[in-house]
Order: C-alpha cells, then structure tokens, then sequence
C-alpha cells in the first residue's frame, strides 16, 4: 500500500525535524551535550509506544542533531545508537505504559558517559556522568516523556487514526 509507505516515511521525518528543533533549543541554553544534559527531545522516545516510525525518526532526528551540535564522531555514532536502542526498546515495551520511558533512559545512562568519559575526556567519573545523564533521562524520557504520552493518548483518535480503508469501488 503506498499511502502507508508515504506515511511512515512522512511521519518518521516529522519526528526527526521535531527532535532536531528540540535538540537546538537545549544546545541555545547549554543543555544538550556534555556531562549535564537534559535534552527535551529526550521526551520524543515515547513516542514509539504509539507510532513505530518514531524509531528511525528519533535515529535520524539524533543524528543530525548531534552533528549540528558539534558533537564529535563518537558521540555521532554512539548516541544517536543509544538513542536507536531506546526507541526500539519503547516499540518492544508498548504493551507495558509504565515501562516504556525506561529503554531509552537506560541506554543513554550506559553509553552516554562512556562517550563523555572515553571520547571528550571530560574530567570527571564514569558514575559521575551516569548520574548528571541519567537524571537529564529520567526527566526528559519519564517525566515529560509519560506526560506527552498522556496528551497523545487523550487525543489519538485525532491525531493517530487507522489507517484509512482502501476505497470501494463507485457505483
């Protein structure tokens, strides 16, 4: 079905632009890379719960962000992976609500301050930076990531409906 194809690719695009604008409004104040983050765009990983083209648009999204942002090769690869990892972990979760903000949380508390740590050399420890970036997770993914989930799930009749039924023929 081509509307379907159209639409995952549309969707999956929308999310990418989203978490991009997002990621840039943090990176204004200070708050997208480095040892303290807390990324709004973090918030977005919920939304393969409801919509399985966020996984590639969250990928894509935090891909570009972070060579926007300047974060280097590393940090390219490795984050926008742990946020890959978290998107399908919600997608795998999605029957559980409550469960789902954890995949991204925890695959971004794991491979996040090892990047700092390895990558930036950023002077502090790998704990240290698994606290500042968990917290920024835990905030983003849990708190505002359940609070998005609670708005689309009201509204998801609006804003996700069925795919649309093929045609019938006119008589």
């Amino acid at each position: 079905m081509k509307n379907s194809k159209t639409l995952f690719i549309t969707q999956a695009a929308i999310i990418a632009a989203l978490y991009v604008v997002l990621t840039l409004l943090a990176n204004a104040l200070g708050l997208a890379n480095y040892a303290i983050q807390l990324r709004v765009s973090e918030a977005l990983t919920i939304l393969p719960f409801s919509l399985p083209a966020a996984i590639p648009g969250l990928f894509l999204g935090c891909l570009i962000s972070n060579l926007l942002t300047g974060a280097i090769i590393w940090d390219v690869v490795f984050g926008s992976l742990a946020t890959l990892l978290g998107a399908v972990g919600t997608y795998m979760l999605r029957r559980v609500k409550w469960l789902a903000p954890l995949p991204p949380i925890i695959a971004n508390t794991i491979i996040v301050p090892l990047v700092l740590y390895f990558a930036y050399r950023i002077p502090g420890s790998i704990p240290y930076f698994m606290l500042t970036v968990g917290i920024g997770e835990i905030l983003s993914c849990d708190v505002l990531g359940m609070l998005l989930l609670f708005v689309l799930q009201k509204y998801k009749k609006y804003i996700f409906p069925a795919a649309a039924k093929p045609e019938s023929p006119q008589q």
